[in-house]
Order: C-alpha cells, then structure tokens, then sequence
C-alpha cells in the first residue's frame, strides 16, 4: 500500500458527526482497529457486536475501535440509529477519500478491519468476516494490547 499523493498514513484521517477531524497519528500509543463498514452490510452487522465487545474488554489497556462508514452518502444518515441497535459505543466517522483508497486499494469488500500496534504498524488486517475470524481477531487485539 504505498502512500497516496505524498502523504502517509499517520497524516490521513476521519471526520466525525460533529464536523471535527481525527487522525491516524493521534491514536500513537494506543492498540487501534479500524473497521470499514456499511448500515447495509450484513457481515457488518456480525462483526460489529465482537468489536463492541472488545472495545468494552481493552479499553483501559489502550484498544481504540474507530468504525468508518463507506455505505455512501445515503449510508451516513442510517448511522445514528444502526448504532443504537447494535450498542455501539466506539467512535464512528467517515474516512478521509484518502485514507479508503490507501487502505482499500486491493478490494472494496466490506467489513474489512485492520488492526495496528501501537507504534502505528498494522499487525492485521481482515477482509470479510466469519465466526473463526472472532477469535482470530481477538487473539490479536489480546497480543498487542499485552505488549505493552
């Protein structure tokens, strides 16, 4: 995945509801997910319910979940009440153009979730979702988080 007109990742971003604007640099020092989703994405909705479950198990040892919503612009509207049906209490945003074509350059499919170290290196990344990939994913989250 090499950088996108010059910037690297640590300079790409999210934008949440309210407007503000958060960077894949701020998150140093923290086990972070970053999870592409879709309202509409019935793996989603599966993978979903683990990532709140893991965010609730390894936030006071650093794990930050941030879900980014590629669904589209008719997509964005359907957040808010997606996110009170499936208790999702991680931080929700829209990725940067930038920051999707980086990391989606090879498939577009959704859920796709990359884990990365605190140091910002990606330890994993998953595309699509079953149930091995749960305990995969937590296996990971469990291994970085310790490292610290």
């Amino acid at each position: 995945m090499p950088p996108i007109s010059g910037k690297s990742l640590n300079e790409m971003g999210w934008q949440l509801a309210d407007g503000q604007r958060n960077f894949f640099s701020q998150y140093r020092g923290n086990v972070l997910i970053l999870d592409f989703y879709a309202t509409w994405c019935l793996p989603c909705r599966h993978s979903i319910p683990r990532l709140v479950e893991l965010q609730h198990r390894f936030k006071d040892q650093g794990l930050r979940v941030i879900g980014l919503n590629v669904g589209g612009p008719d997509d964005w509207p359907k957040v808010a009440d997606f996110a009170r049906e499936l208790k999702i209490q991680y931080t929700l945003a829209i990725p940067d153009n930038e920051l999707t074509s980086f990391l989606l350059s090879d498939t577009q499919q959704i859920p796709q979730t990359f884990l990365f170290d605190r140091n910002g290196q990606l330890a994993k990344r998953f595309i699509g979702f079953t149930d091995a990939d749960s305990q995969l994913i937590e296996d990971v989250v469990k291994a970085e988080v310790e490292k610290s």
